[in-house]
């Protein structure tokens, strides 16, 4: 059984630590376009998310296809070492 989550309407807040040079620059960025670092922190995860998705989407494409490569490469070499040796070529 699932647990329901129970949504609230509202603000939300969640803490984060990061290091003092990504800090440095959310805080850079905030006085550049004269903003709070909670907006450049909000638009930053609105932006960051969705292309967070296409890259782990790609990868995942990406693996699947190597994968198949691979498999398809492994049947061929299987092939070439179950063929048999032409008697023309045969010296034994």
């Amino acid at each position: 059984m699932k647990k329901r989550i129970k949504k609230t309407r509202g603000e939300h807040c969640i803490n984060i630590f990061v290091s003092y040079e990504l800090k440095e620059k959310i805080s850079d960025l905030a006085k550049k376009y004269d903003r709070t670092m909670a907006d450049i922190v909000r638009t930053l995860l609105r932006v960051g998310i969705p292309i967070l998705e296409g890259l782990s989407e790609a990868e995942k494409r990406l693996l699947d296809d190597y994968i198949k490569v691979i498999r398809k490469w492994r049947k061929v070499k299987q092939m070439k070492i179950d063929e048999p040796i032409p008697k023309s070529l045969d010296v034994s």
